[in-house]
């Protein structure tokens, strides 16, 4: 069922739904990225935001009980693109060192995107005076942009380098 768009609560709930189909179709994909991946610290990292991503849907699945929406009923086309995008690289032939500098830059769109929903539906909440909705956002809003800063420091401090004595 879609929603009809007239009111700010409405575009809400259409992305509040798309970010979560997003969370669920990342809770399958990531621990095929953990599988591909061949640096331990990397791997660490993929296992580790698994975690979040289920806490972030749970949080979602809170806030959908204080609507009169259910969450499912929306595929994120986004989050779809972003994860065949990891599942060529992880059928790429290639050295460990470059295909796990690859894994992160998908996995770095992946959190990308992420912050920009969460942060736009944080601003939503907050103008509409939900305060529940806006403290559940900012924690996964908080949790995305750690994850990519994270993410930034092990390709810099070590696996883009291993990527560069490749080949």
């Amino acid at each position: 069922m879609s929603v009809k768009l007239d009111d700010l609560q409405k575009v809400f709930v259409s992305q509040l739904k798309d970010i979560y189909s997003a969370e669920k179709q990342l809770i399958q994909a990531l621990p095929k990225m953990e599988a591909g991946a061949t640096n331990p610290k990397l791997k660490k990292a993929i296992r580790d935001h698994l975690g979040q991503t289920r806490n972030q849907a749970e949080r979602i699945e809170k806030i959908f009980a204080t609507l009169d929406f259910r969450p499912g009923g929306h595929r994120c086309k986004a989050m779809e693109g972003l994860i065949e995008e990891g599942a060529e690289i992880l059928k790429e032939a290639g050295e460990p060192g470059a295909r796990d500098a690859a894994i992160i830059c998908a996995a770095q769109k992946v959190e990308h995107y992420e912050i920009a929903a969460y942060g736009t539906l944080r601003s939503y909440a907050k103008l509409m005076g939900m305060d529940d909705a806006y403290d559940l956002l900012t924690q996964s809003l908080e949790e995305e942009r750690a994850t990519d800063v994270g993410l930034t420091e092990l390709a810099e401090s070590s696996i883009n380098q291993l990527a560069m004595q490749a080949g």
